[in-house]
């Protein structure tokens, strides 16, 4: 990888720290204006690097950039809590501010997810490829006839090749019609199957005039797609200019909008098919196939394909960087979506204790009872266990395969 690769890497892996460090602050801003006790805010976890103490709270770094967490006394009743604190614990905290601290943190994936895409689409642009122009892209070798099938060595060179047309040529005219997009040209090839074409083009400054014999091929009818016509073609294909198109402020918001809740539902559909995603993955990693583009993927392979956009050729610069905060501001909303499924210790894991604790409740009031204790969180220990282990486990084996069998752009 070049240095301009590493640096796309490095970026990606700098935006995920600062997105961990939003989360939590989505959380300490929100637990702390409820008045809860914040005693921590770490980046990283392990050994500590630095420090500072600003009122009651901690802030600064440990050695291992694996993620973030802020300590909320009385997160649960399984902890000792002091007694001058015990007024302040959060779960003393009415439910529904306890719900918004909890999903403060997801929420700010989405928050950073909007503001990302709407920078890419505003300041950066949206990736257009343009094919309009009647400029000659490429020449093929051959031209089958069918559109399946492929070239052999014993067909005859495609028309264009024999007449010596060349990418970049600029048609000017075909049988003496004057053209201004890629479809007048080919409507005057497939118009003349098997027969001569003359063709006007442009060639560096010079005007030429080439005539080329189509060949007789069977395409799909370009008004109906389900019914094969025989027409002429002579094998070539349009040039593709690939550019950037900023929109203004307004519209990128809404672009943002949009794509931000397009990545949730697709968030939603990739966390369903998350256990036959990591099983593909598995099978890849065990046997000798490649990784699906649309399959699973680590930080470390999310990371590595941030890198190879920075170096891409093709792209524009504003591209490459459009791409990069694309990919970080899906990475951000996916997860956020990922953080609210409702599995302990994961956020949205709290959130459906908490919703269980307020139902349980509200039926014991209806019944005239009185309200129950909270819910048990030794009894679910176990499971918060298992999808512990889990985690750790899907962890390590993306990160076996991002770095054996990465994800080929």
């Amino acid at each position: 990888m070049t240095a301009v690769g590493w640096l796309g890497v490095v970026a990606f892996v700098v935006g995920i720290l600062v997105s961990v460090m939003i989360h939590e602050a989505g959380h300490m801003v929100t637990a702390k204006y409820f008045g809860a006790k914040v005693t921590e805010f770490f980046v990283g976890f392990g050994p500590k690097l630095w420090s500072f103490k600003r009122g009651e709270t901690e802030y600064g770094i440990k050695a291992i950039p694996a993620g973030g967490y802020v300590k909320i006394i009385g997160m649960t009743d399984l902890e000792a809590i002091a007694p001058e604190d015990s007024e302040r614990a959060f779960y003393r905290k009415p439910a529904w501010q306890r719900a918004v601290t909890l999903s403060a943190g997801s929420f700010m994936h989405m928050v950073i997810g909007v503001l990302l895409f709407w920078l890419a689409f505003g300041a950066f642009g949206n990736p257009v490829q343009d094919a309009t122009q009647p400029v000659l892209g490429s020449i093929v070798a051959c031209v089958p006839s069918v559109v399946t099938a492929p070239c052999t060595k014993n067909d005859p060179a495609s028309p264009a090749l024999a007449a010596g047309l060349e990418a970049g040529d600029r048609v000017l005219s075909v049988d003496g019609k004057p053209v201004k997009v890629w479809s007048d040209v080919t409507d005057g090839i497939r118009a003349e199957p098997g027969r001569p074409v003359t063709l006007v083009i442009e060639r560096k400054g010079v005007t030429l005039t080439k005539t080329v014999t189509t060949k007789s091929v069977v395409r799909p009818d370009l008004v109906n797609p389900d019914k094969n016509v025989t027409v002429g073609a002579v094998g070539v294909s349009p040039l593709v200019v690939n550019s950037q198109v900023r929109q203004n402020p307004v519209k990128a918001l809404g672009s943002a909008f949009s794509m931000t809740g397009q990545t949730i539902t697709a968030g939603f559909a990739a966390i369903i098919r998350l256990p036959a995603k990591m099983y593909d993955v598995g099978k890849v990693l065990a046997g000798n196939g490649t990784r699906d583009r649309n399959g699973a993927i680590g930080v470390v392979g999310i990371s590595r394909i941030s890198g190879d956009v920075a170096q891409a050729g093709g792209i524009s610069p504003s591209g490459r960087i459009a791409t990069i905060l694309e990919l970080l501001a899906g990475f951000n909303v996916f997860v956020g979506v990922f953080n609210m499924f409702p599995l302990l210790p994961l956020d949205g894991g709290h959130v459906a204790v908490l919703a269980y604790e307020r139902i349980r409740a509200a039926i014991f009031r209806r019944r005239g009872e009185p309200e129950p204790p909270r819910p048990d969180m030794n009894k679910l220990l176990p499971l918060v266990y298992v999808v512990f282990i889990a985690f750790v486990a899907m962890t390590v084996l993306l990160l076996a395969a991002d770095i054996l069998k990465p994800v080929q752009l």
